[in-house]
């Protein structure tokens, strides 16, 4: 007999559903084996699909599936689940222990309140303001390295002229960097070039899995949002997710890039840093970031799209057709 899951599309790095970047959340799923959470990712079909587990080690065990395979951290992911964990109460504020498969990392809520309308501050029937939640993942110690490009070659990948990459490119090298995920960051002079880039799925993973990334993080400093730091689309073939609409790991390896190369004179830049992304794909979203020598946090809200149950068959040891 299939047993039911609670199953949620959870919106992250946003507080408007059906935008941000979605993540698949199933809250309990110790039961699941490593066969069925792919099923119910694939299912889902979001970018990751992020399952809470009991864990002796730290307050949960959260692993993360793609529509294709397992995926060893998930930042728009941790954001949506522990957003959900925290708004149900299921945890509380302050830093908390969370293992993954790239080991132990530090999950933080920040909780409050959202402010209340003047006009109703003192009116007995005006509703509870509703929890205002952050939630922050650091991931393990940073990583960057700095590589040297075929820039023809990856303007045909991207579909970029290559002279909107080398522009930049001459003072910001690009780099494979990483919080626990690899991705390689490429910095494009002009928001026009990023916004019209053509990717070829096929080159862009052949150029990822070529320097052991999970994908291309390509960045702008031109900004639709003057308090933005960047704008940065994402692309990641290689792991089933041509365009990611927001993405945390991307966003915490570039500002590690982003202080390993000196990019800003001011060190107090690091402290609060905002990256735009979603906009090119209709799915407007905003990741914070701070950054020190030694870790990156990155940061952002969430909120429930879907929240439903999902039937999933028993797991059959002996259901493999054999000819």
């Amino acid at each position: 007999m299939p047993t039911a899951y609670r199953t949620l599309l959870v919106d992250a790095f946003t507080d408007d559903p059906l935008s941000g970047n979605p993540a698949g959340v199933v809250p309990d799923a110790g039961d699941l084996t490593d066969e069925q959470m792919q099923s119910i990712a694939r299912e889902l079909g979001a970018s990751e699909t992020a399952f809470v587990r009991p864990s002796e080690e730290a307050l949960h065990r959260v692993r993360y599936f793609s529509p294709s395979r397992e995926v060893d951290l998930c930042g728009h992911a941790t954001v949506a689940a522990f957003s959900l964990l925290a708004r149900e109460d299921r945890i509380g504020p302050g830093s908390h222990e969370v293992a993954t498969n790239v080991g132990t990392v530090d999950v933080e809520i920040e909780s409050g309140t959202e402010a209340e309308d003047e006009d109703d501050s003192d009116d007995p029937e005006a509703e509870s303001p509703e929890k205002s939640i952050t939630v922050w993942l650091t991931g393990r110690e940073p990583t960057v390295e700095t590589v040297d490009l075929d820039y023809g070659r990856v303007g045909e990948a991207l579909g970029i002229d290559p002279a909107a990459l080398e522009d930049v490119g001459a003072d910001l090298a690009p780099a494979v960097a990483s919080t626990g995920l690899p991705w390689l960051c490429l910095p494009v002079n002009f928001l026009e070039h990023l916004g019209s880039a053509s990717p070829d799925d096929d080159r862009i993973a052949a150029l990822a899995d070529e320097y052991d990334a999970a994908g291309v993080y390509v960045f702008t400093f031109d900004t639709l949002d003057a308090d933005s730091t960047l704008h940065a689309r994402a692309f990641a073939p290689g792991l089933g997710i041509p365009e990611d609409p927001v993405t945390g790991t991307a966003a915490g390896a570039c500002a590690a890039y982003l202080r390993s190369v000196e990019a800003f004179d001011d060190p107090a830049a690091y402290d609060d840093l905002r990256f735009e992304q979603g906009h090119f794909v209709d799915r407007p979203g905003l990741v914070r970031a701070r950054c020190s020598a030694d870790a990156v946090a990155v940061g952002g809200t969430a909120t429930v799209a879907l929240d439903g149950t999902l039937s999933v068959p028993d797991h059959e040891e002996d259901d493999i057709l054999v000819a």
